[in-house]
């Protein structure tokens, strides 16, 4: 069952207590930052009067995913991308890949990892909502199953014509997300990516991937066919070589 969160711009009061709870939660260093950074998993921050939370938006078909060469990120059925710190090898292609720029290395650290919002995995095992949901008192942001998620906030714009941008941000936004946005501001000047196409992003990784095995084939066989003529070229001269040493 697909779990997702719903974040209301228009009911969120700025008081940080989402990104309090993260920090709480997950054990996280340091006073909550202005940026997401890997010991800072969400944030709020004030833009065109009102407020935007910045967090992993949780990929229906997550890029970081499909790029990771040793399985360090994966998509959970129940919505959130988590992230296996003990297969890291710290190659940072998720940071690359990712179409939200939100994976963060840890650059002080002699052996780094990268942080990231895991949507509390571990609560939501336990059939609990999300410590930023939890910690909300104003209902900006809300935990549930993501269908429900886009009834919910299909309803608010619905009844709300005036109030509300008419889009879901993170509905098709890369394919669509675990997180669900609303606003009364458009989503580009809050500052969010209005040019992501609505397919997967990870599509065009796995058809890039899908082709190395017949492109490692015919490169194999280029390889041997080059191993061949040389080893040729070597049988002749010594077959020769021999020749001129009967002759004499």
């Amino acid at each position: 069952m697909a779990m997702g969160l719903l974040f209301d711009a228009t009911r969120c009061v700025g008081c940080g207590a989402c990104s309090s709870g993260c920090k709480k939660q997950n054990n996280l260093p340091g006073e909550v930052e202005e940026l997401t950074t890997a010991y800072t998993w969400t944030t709020v921050k004030p833009l065109e009067g009102t407020f935007m939370r910045k967090l992993c938006m949780h990929c229906e078909v997550p890029t970081c995913a499909s790029v990771c060469p040793v399985g360090a990120l994966t998509k959970s059925p129940q919505g959130p991308v988590v992230y296996d710190s003990a297969k890291c090898m710290g190659c940072r292609y998720c940071m690359m890949a990712c179409p939200f720029d939100v994976p963060k290395y840890q650059w002080d650290r002699a052996v780094p990892l990268i942080g990231k919002c895991i949507m509390c995995e571990g609560l939501i095992a336990k059939g609990e909502s999300t410590a930023c949901a939890t910690a909300c008192e104003y209902g900006a942001t809300i935990f549930g199953k993501r269908d429900d998620l886009i009834r919910d906030a299909q309803e608010r714009i619905k009844q709300n014509p005036g109030v509300y941008v008419d889009h879901i941000y993170g509905l098709t936004e890369a394919g669509g997300t675990s997180v669900l946005m609303i606003s009364s501001v458009p989503f580009v000047k809050m500052g969010l990516k209005n040019d992501l196409p609505s397919e997967p992003p990870a599509l065009r990784t796995w058809q890039v991937l899908s082709n190395i095995p017949s492109f490692v084939a015919v490169w194999g066989v280029f390889l041997w066919g080059i191993h061949w003529i040389t080893a040729r070229r070597d049988d002749v001269a010594t077959v020769e070589s021999h020749s001129k040493s009967e002759d004499r």
